[in-house]
């Protein structure tokens, strides 16, 4: 199995299913054995499973607006229309009614992004004959322009929470395009730094939740440890922390970082990013409002080909400690379970339980 910019595909994988907890379900389970080159390959096999277990449930319906002109009323009737189109002595009307269909954004959305992994050439020719089989079950499914999506808008329910995973799966593929002037043709990037810090960011979140659950993991907001009475509070930004762990009364903020290079160069010496740490610090010492020392603080880097990667830390006066670790996400998964459970073991003193 090959990796991307320094990952084994495989660990994408695992990184997809903590993050979306869909994957764990037996439909998915196996894929983590298959052999993956590229990365919108394991995307369109992911797709493929996902579509083919909600077939089986059912693809999702939703009452959709309809216009017709009948001879008899169907719904309510549309006077404006039937006014602008006179027919009041042709013997015909204008309705409009809501009927349930799978002609719905849901759909739209997985038919839009399976067309476009038909089109990729890192996807495989047995995947999309796949793709291009499953897709015979959307005949009353429409694509539509993937720049008029509005992600935010969508909203998951009981009858609809199956669909959350697959729509996440098609925003990562989606967002990952280009529009070029030339002809209008959709063409897709490479996977992109942002798309892998997001998901880096919610896999190492999703991993402390699921076994560290006494560290209670979480992202939160941190107040600045200031006189907000004659502070200028309103253009301060807000310090939203990516994972926020504690353990009696020891605090550890990391702040996950990917990367293409983790490191910069001054006169051929590397150091850490100035604002990375500059964000590490100000969250630790505007939430260690004490001084006590007990909150520490971790820039966390995902691995890259690079020689030299940070690994140290430094201690702060009032005894904080920040942390400057790399996680080597081509290595074994096992290997990375260990070396996320070293971090917080280590920084927070504390014994993991049982998972």
């Amino acid at each position: 199995m090959t990796n991307d910019k320094g990952i084994l595909i495989r660990n994408i994988y695992y990184m997809l299913a903590y993050a979306f907890q869909e994957l764990r379900q037996n439909n998915y389970s196996d894929i983590a054995g298959e052999d993956f080159e590229k990365i919108y390959d394991l995307f369109a096999e992911i797709l493929i499973r996902g579509i083919s277990y909600q077939l089986k449930q059912g693809l999702h319906r939703r009452y959709v607006p309809f216009r017709e002109i009948s001879t008899t009323l169907h719904g309510k009737l549309d006077m404006n229309e039937a006014i602008r189109q006179k027919m009041c002595h042709s013997g015909k009307i204008a309705c409009e009614y809501d009927e349930l269909s799978v002609n719905n954004l849901f759909n739209q959305i997985i038919v839009s992004t399976a067309t476009i992994l038909l089109k990729h050439s890192d996807v495989k020719k047995d995947k999309k004959a796949e793709l291009k089989r499953l897709l015979l079950f959307f005949s009353d499914v429409d694509a539509i322009d993937i720049k008029t999506i509005k992600w935010s808008t969508l909203r998951f329910d009981r009858n609809t929470r199956n669909y959350r995973m697959l729509l996440y799966i098609c925003y990562f593929i989606i967002d990952g395009m280009l529009l070029t002037t030339e002809n209008g043709q959709y063409k897709m990037r490479e996977f992109s730094d942002e798309h892998m810090h997001r998901l880096y960011e919610r896999f190492v979140l999703e991993y402390y939740r699921r076994h560290h659950p006494q560290t209670n993991a979480r992202s939160a907001q941190i107040d600045w440890n200031i006189d907000k009475e004659v502070s200028s509070t309103n253009i301060l930004p807000i310090m939203q922390t990516d994972i926020f762990l504690s353990v009696g009364e020891r605090t550890l903020i990391i702040d996950t970082k990917y990367y293409g290079k983790t490191m910069q160069y001054q006169f051929d010496k590397a150091t850490i990013h100035n604002n990375n740490l500059n964000q590490i610090y100000a969250y630790v010492t505007n939430h260690d409002t004490g001084h006590t020392g007990k909150v520490d603080g971790m820039l966390l880097y995902a691995k890259t080909q690079e020689e030299i990667v940070p690994d140290g830390s430094m201690t702060l006066s009032d005894g904080n400690t920040i942390y400057f670790k790399t996680l080597d996400l081509n290595r074994d998964f096992n290997d990375i379970c260990r070396q996320l459970d070293g971090f917080v073991n280590n920084s927070l003193n504390y014994t993991k339980g049982n998972k």
